[in-house]
């Protein structure tokens, strides 16, 4: 697999996280946390998958088999970073959504 293939897959999954997280947000704004949950989870999957392959090129680099920093891969950097905020913020909304449901 070329490097390219390989950063395109960083920038698939964290997509695919981001997208998982305001789906989930949505089934929160509807009352659904059991569906919300289970797309919170699909989202850290995601995100675990994203995170592998970085720390993989991280590794590589390390040993000295890195590669030049190109504008694909500050764009993959980009869309892991802001999946993985994203996902945090995102969770944090869904426990407030939790709470006002529990006071009701």
């Amino acid at each position: 697999m070329s490097f390219e293939e390989i950063v395109m897959n960083i920038i698939v999954y964290a997509g695919n996280a981001k997208s998982y997280c305001f789906e989930a947000l949505n089934e929160a704004k509807k009352g659904d946390f059991k569906k919300s949950d289970k797309l919170i989870a699909k989202a850290k999957d995601e995100l675990l998958k994203a995170h592998h392959i970085q720390t993989e090129l991280i590794k590589e680099e390390a040993l000295g088999n890195g590669h030049k920093p190109t504008l694909l891969m500050m764009h993959a950097q980009d869309h892991l970073m802001n999946a993985s905020l994203a996902k945090d913020l995102i969770m944090e909304l869904i426990d407030m959504y939790k709470n006002k449901n529990e006071e009701e």
